[in-house]
């Protein structure tokens, strides 16, 4: 009995002990929100306070200490988010997460993006305050990694830290403007839907600028075959597991005093990205004698891509405009070491790269480019045939100088020293937006826009062979889209299709007019707008489109013919305001019509996997209200019945049938039930959140939550046959700034600042996020000084 009792007191102490050391491990990898650490290379002492939501005040005596700081608490939060967005560009997922990425790996080293960051990094001029500023960065950053705790991810994936260079920045810029790109998904299936089809099933998609829609307005003061499919798989496959979010769309506006309670300007604005965990934005305050701004930092990079302070704000969506062109190449069929070009045969270049296989041999690959850019036959196993296809990206072809412009626009302090930075943005096209507190209001589309000949479309692969269809010239920044100070007393861009300045169309993959026509809509007739307003205004789910569509539906459908459960549908449809409210019906009918309808017209011609790619596209949001619309296409006809043309009724009719038949088998035969909360759900999925295990540690979620696509609390699904709506992509924060009360402007994350579980900080805003609340972005030293719990104190060494 003694040596039993003796056993299990051994049992329970080495338990304890395990218990014990576990603790402690956990401990040790918690983030340091207080107490004190040397940093070296500052020159006084830095104060840091954490506030409510872990967001760090720093204060130092100069710019270079605050920024240094910066590196270290960015990194003890988001270290891991920072390891992944360096790898992007530069093929190292693989290494990560084995040999699934490899084919991302090879897409992206093949773009060039490494290669084109190695070029910019030679070029810098080290005597400059950017390249002084990043390098403190990431000083900061890697005293971190040689100091700090080692985030969980990097134990699980046996990942060992390494140094950042600054070489790490411009991969990350980079992979950030490829992310904004359309056109990889769109210009191959619509050249493949032409050939196989013809013009006009894309004429009646309306895939063109229509000149009826929503245009954000300018002012000026007064002063092929089998292979195009292929490709489209190629870029689909590289780009869906990717373990970081591609940027979508966004909303901003911002409004001039005469249309405001306080007469004082008020800026507001919701990036739209894929959602993930951590959250794209990590928020810091800097504070010093010269310097002050209240910034939104992505991973990595040392300046906010979002920003205010007492005097101005800024902020961004996408510009859409088309920066990627595809180009047919033909190779000399004696001599394939050489494509033709309009001054001659020239000789391709060829590449050779070796990526990193975590648990497996390391793969090499060798790759060709001509002057329009990689070839993309060869960089993975689908894209074969004899007919290459090159892929031109802007990014890589002028100089780079992207964080050039977002210092600029960090350290502005007027609308004129801000506007002179932007010409230097030439990729990721971007809608800068900027309000000011001398009541100046701007929109500016800055990017390195281009001219082709007029009868190029860019839509389609061109050829690239003849010279008939190169770049004729850049345009120079005062001809792109912009407005300052315009008399309508507001500027605002929602993604949708700018006006000219030119004299020619901006090739673009813009979004439909619904949240601009909502937009112009809300903030037309009001001239009293205030900070609640704003709230409510970027929470609103409302869609007049999405009606417009439902009655055009109802019109193709002989009510007559139906039992009383549809009719009463049919009549909830038709009295519909378009809201996407959790305990609504209408909206879970109208988007299972709506996908049924687009099978039922779309896919028997397109064929399957096409089909789906379409879904995926920007283009197919804008053809559905043009489509619905119509009463005669050739998309009506079901090509699989030879004895007969359908009809749009038909269509409508089945469409209608079918989604009423599939909510009924996955929701139950009570069609009050058939709530927008049983089908439209958000889920934030951290990388390692994939394996089931951990899915519930690192993963944030489910919710149920209102908005849906294309309203302005933009809740982004892709459609497809499971009839269930996860949200995809959405605002990456909601932020309002108003001049009239800067210390208690308002803001929201989606999930969490920091990036490590066991933070605090890893989901405290989840909840209030989905509730549409905010919380202060807080600039007033005495209220951070006195709320903040936390200090950490930075001393000089």
């Amino acid at each position: 009995m003694n040596r039993t009792k003796k056993t299990i007191g051994i049992i329970f102490l080495v338990l304890g002990v395990m218990a014990l050391a576990l603790v402690i491990f956990i401990q040790n990898l918690k983030p340091d929100y207080k107490g004190k650490k040397e940093l070296n290379g500052i020159s006084e002492s830095v104060s840091v306070y954490f506030d409510t939501y872990g967001i760090p005040h720093i204060y130092a005596s100069n710019e270079l200490d605050a920024i240094r700081s910066l590196g270290y608490v960015h990194a003890q939060d988001r270290l891991w988010q920072m390891e992944l967005l360096r790898r992007i560009g530069s093929g190292g997922l693989s290494e990560v997460f084995g040999e699934d990425l490899v084919g991302t790996d090879k897409f992206f080293l093949s773009l060039g993006i490494d290669d084109a960051s190695a070029e910019s990094v030679i070029s810098l001029d080290t005597n400059s305050k950017v390249y002084q500023l990043a390098e403190a960065y990431l000083d900061g950053v890697n005293q971190f990694i040689e100091k700090g705790q080692t985030p969980i991810e990097f134990y699980l994936t046996g990942l060992q830290k390494k140094p950042f260079q600054i070489k790490d920045v411009y991969n990350t810029v980079g992979y950030m403007a490829f992310s904004f790109a359309m056109a990889h998904k769109t210009d191959p299936l619509l050249t493949n839907i032409k050939d196989k089809l013809g013009m006009p099933y894309l004429v009646d998609l309306e895939v063109g600028v229509d000149a009826n829609t929503e245009w954000i307005k300018n002012y000026k003061r007064k002063t092929s075959d089998s292979i195009q499919n292929r490709v489209v798989t190629l870029l689909e496959n590289s780009l869906k597991d990717l373990p970081f979010p591609q940027f979508i769309g966004s909303n901003s506006w911002v409004i001039a005093p005469e249309k405001t309670k306080n007469n004082k300007v008020i800026l507001a604005n919701d990036p739209h990205i894929g959602f993930a965990q951590p959250s794209v934005w990590y928020e810091a305050h800097l504070s010093t004698p010269t310097y002050e701004k209240y910034g939104y930092h992505m991973a990595g990079i040392p300046f906010p891509l979002l920003g205010h302070d007492r005097k101005l704000a800024y902020g961004l969506t996408m510009f859409e405009n088309d920066d990627v062109d595809f180009y047919y190449e033909e190779t000399n069929p004696l001599d394939s070491t050489l494509y033709k070009t309009k001054e001659g045969w020239e000789k391709y270049q060829v590449f050779n790269k070796t990526i990193k296989v975590k648990d497996g041999k390391d793969v090499s690959f060798t790759f060709k480019k001509t002057k329009h850019g990689p070839i993309l036959n060869g960089i993975a196993d689908q894209v074969k045939g004899q007919r290459p296809i090159a892929m031109s990206w802007i990014y890589t072809k002028v100089e780079n100088k992207v964080m050039d412009a977002v210092y600029g626009m960090s350290h502005s302090k007027s609308l004129n020293e801000f506007q002179a930075a932007l010409p230097d943005i030439h990729a990721p096209g971007l809608n800068i937006m900027y309000g000011d507190a001398e009541g100046n209001v701007a929109w500016w589309a800055s990017a390195k826009l281009y001219e082709l000949p007029d009868t190029t479309n860019t839509k389609f692969i061109m050829d690239g062979s003849s010279g008939k269809q190169e770049i004729s010239h850049y345009l120079d920044f005062k001809e792109n889209p912009q407005a300052i100070n315009p008399p309508w007393n507001y500027v605002y861009s929602a993604n949708n299709q700018p006006d000219s300045i030119a004299g020619m169309l901006y090739p673009g993959y813009y979004l439909p007019e619904n949240r601009a026509k909502r937009i112009v809509q809300l903030l037309e007739p009001k001239n009293d707008w205030d900070m609640a307003a704003i709230q409510n205004m970027l929470l609103d789910v409302t869609s007049s489109v999405d009606t417009a569509i439902a009655l055009d539906l109802i019109e193709s459908m002989d009510i007559s013919q139906l039992s009383q459960d549809k009719s009463t549908l049919l009549s909830l449809l038709r009295q519909w305001d378009g809201s996407y409210s959790l305990k609504m019906v209408e909206g879970t009918v109208y988007n299972r019509w709506v996908y049924f309808f687009l099978k039922n017209a779309l896919e028997d011609e397109l064929g399957e996997e096409m089909f789906q790619q379409l879904l995926e596209t920007h283009m197919i949001k804008r053809s559905i209200a043009p489509l619905a619309a119509k009463t005669t296409s050739v998309w009506w006809d079901n090509i699989r019945t030879k004895d007969r043309i359908e009809t749009k009724e038909e269509i409508v009719k089945l469409a209608f049938e079918e989604a009423i038949t599939s909510l009924k088998a996955d929701l139950g035969v009570d069609t009050t039930q058939w709530t927008w909360d049983k089908v439209h759900t958000l889920e934030h999925g951290h990388p390692i959140g994939k394996v089931a295990s951990l899915r519930s540690f690192f993963n944030v979620g489910p919710f149920s939550v209102i908005g849906s696509r294309e309203v302005i609390n933009n809740m982004e699904f892709s459609f497809d046959n499971s009839g269930f709506y996860k949200v995809s992509s959405g605002p990456s924060t909601r932020r309002i700034i108003d001049f009239s009360d800067i210390e208690n402007s308002m803001s929201i994350l989606p999930t969490g600042q920091s990036g490590n579980p066991f933070s605090p900080h890893y989901e405290d805003q989840a909840e209030m996020f989905i509730h549409g609340e905010f919380r202060k972005m807080m600039m007033n030293e005495e209220d951070i000084k006195n709320t903040s719990k936390n200090l950490l104190i930075f001393k000089a060494k």
